[in-house]
């Protein structure tokens, strides 16, 4: 039955008999007994919004047969089929032909036959103890099933530990008539509706009531990405090392900030469109500090600062072209400038987590943008050796088993990669590139010759893969991510990588 149906059918109910003294009597068309779950349903509805009906509790206790139970009740207990087929006299059975007559019955009905002193034994054979029995353990059960009750509670007791019954609690009502009762249900309003508010209806209309005591849907909360998650682990590494963080929310970049103020020459093949997204829409950028600019061109041009130079016709056409940043040493390089404009210089700890892009071709190892991870120090007579500590220090929360390789870079020298072993894997894997920044690019910024820079960086994909066991890129970021995985996987630890 619908509520609606089973609403209709309490009301006629009540307006017949004055009041339902147990919701159990209430019987549907077919004359069967109303579901007393989807019943209360319907009392709900009618009594906190309607004011309708007035209803309580009834809670009964009764005792059902479990299906060993029900066969007993029918064909007779286990003691009983034993009894029975021992015959009668002085011979008996043998107990191993007893076991072929009853099978697993035999067990259970000897050891409560002789409980109930029916039988006993005669060497190796079973007898009969009396002459006739009275299957108590059936007329108990069948008392049971035909009523839910039962006199004694000791029998009742000794029936469940036996699992032929077991009790269950029953759940009914009582029903009275409320100060709005009626056999018609008014449909009550849920919401204020423009309509309504035009034509002046809500002043009449019949809201339904709030109930405050309800419960709510449980909200869906958000999940932290994997990647967000490692990064805020880096974050937190950097923070307890004394480093501060560069502002890193231009995602649009010169080419001077980004390629010519780095020392990377305009012929180098990352300034080609194949590697680089450049824009359309501005496409140019006219802002440059001039007399920085002016010392980037002349380096570049004719050398300096103990260098050569790459000895080209350095082109500002070149330099203003906007693009979306290839690297976030870009800020690095702005953070040092303004570094170097300060009146007295003071030792820096910079560092940045944030996006970059490269027109790379997407596979399970690349995306055409990806986050880098980068830290830079400033402080005067600063060497190799403060590199490859700091390495082993920094990289040391993470990772295991460093290993450091010679690399070229533009504006570093020298420059080293950094391996580290994965166990997972079996072999030496690439985690980040480190140098020391070129005199060529730090020295057109005004800082002290005695002034040494140390960088390195690494992409922040990488060792959430190898955190998170993730072989393709693609399931950690972008269309193909299983939102599952975002919603599952715990904190990263380092300390496990």
């Amino acid at each position: 039955m619908t509520t609606e149906e089973l609403q209709t059918l309490v009301l006629t109910t009540l307006d017949a008999k004055g009041s339902i003294g147990n919701t159990k009597e209430i019987k549907d068309s077919d004359d069967k007994e109303v579901d007393q779950l989807a019943l209360l349903g319907a009392l709900k509805s009618l009594s906190l919004d309607k004011e309708m009906v007035r209803y309580e509790t009834i809670e009964d206790e009764i005792w059902v047969l479990t299906d060993e139970g029900n066969e007993i009740a029918n064909k007779g207990s286990h003691e009983a089929k034993v009894f029975e087929a021992i015959p009668a006299g002085e011979e008996g059975i043998v107990i191993s032909e007893l076991q072929k007559l009853l099978g697993d019955t035999t067990k259970i009905g000897q050891g409560q036959a002789f409980k109930n002193k029916w039988i006993t034994k005669n060497g190796n054979n079973l007898i009969r103890a009396v002459d006739s029995i009275v299957d108590q353990t059936r007329i108990d059960l069948e008392t049971i099933r035909s009523t839910g009750k039962h006199l004694n509670p000791k029998v009742l007791a000794e029936l469940k530990k036996r699992k032929l019954c077991d009790k269950h609690k029953i759940i009914s009502y009582s029903v009275t008539k409320g100060p709005q009762f009626s056999l018609t249900i008014e449909k009550q309003a849920r919401d204020i509706t423009a309509e309504m508010l035009q034509s002046g209806e809500w002043k009449q209309a019949n809201f339904k009531k709030y109930n405050f005591d309800a419960l709510g849907i449980p909200p869906t909360g958000g999940h932290l990405h994997p990647l967000m998650k490692v990064r805020e682990e880096l974050r937190q590494i950097f923070f307890e090392m004394g480093f501060e963080e560069m502002p890193t929310n231009k995602y649009v970049e010169s080419s001077f900030w980004n390629f010519d103020a780095l020392f990377q020459p305009q012929q180098h093949p990352a300034r080609d469109a194949h590697d680089t997204f450049f824009l359309k829409d501005p496409a140019i950028s006219t802002q440059f500090p001039t007399e920085y600019l002016e010392r980037v061109k002349e380096v570049h041009t004719n050398g300096g600062y103990g260098s050569i130079g790459y000895g080209y016709n350095w082109k500002i056409e070149e330099a203003q072209k906007l693009l979306l940043r290839t690297h976030t040493t870009a800020v690095s390089s702005f953070m040092l400038y303004n570094l170097a404009r300060k009146k007295e210089f003071k030792p820096a700890k910079y560092f940045s987590i944030d996006r970059v892009f490269r027109n790379e071709t997407v596979d399970a190892t690349h995306l055409a943008e990806f986050n880098q991870v980068e830290g830079v120090i400033a402080d005067k007579g600063l060497t190799l050796g403060d590199l490859i500590g700091f390495m082993e220090t920094f990289f040391g929360k993470m990772v295991k088993n460093l290993r450091f390789k010679p690399a070229y870079n533009p504006y570093t020298e020298p420059s080293m990669e950094i391996f580290s072993y994965h166990q997972g894997l079996g072999k030496w894997v690439e985690i980040g590139n480190s140098g020391m920044f070129r005199p060529e690019m730090l020295e057109p910024m005004g800082l002290d010759p005695e002034i040494r820079v140390i960088a390195w960086g690494l992409s922040l994909e990488r060792p959430t893969m190898i955190k998170y066991g993730i072989d393709n890129i693609r399931e950690l970021l972008g269309h193909k991510v299983n939102l599952s995985m975002i919603e599952s996987n715990p904190i990263c630890a380092f300390d496990l990588i």
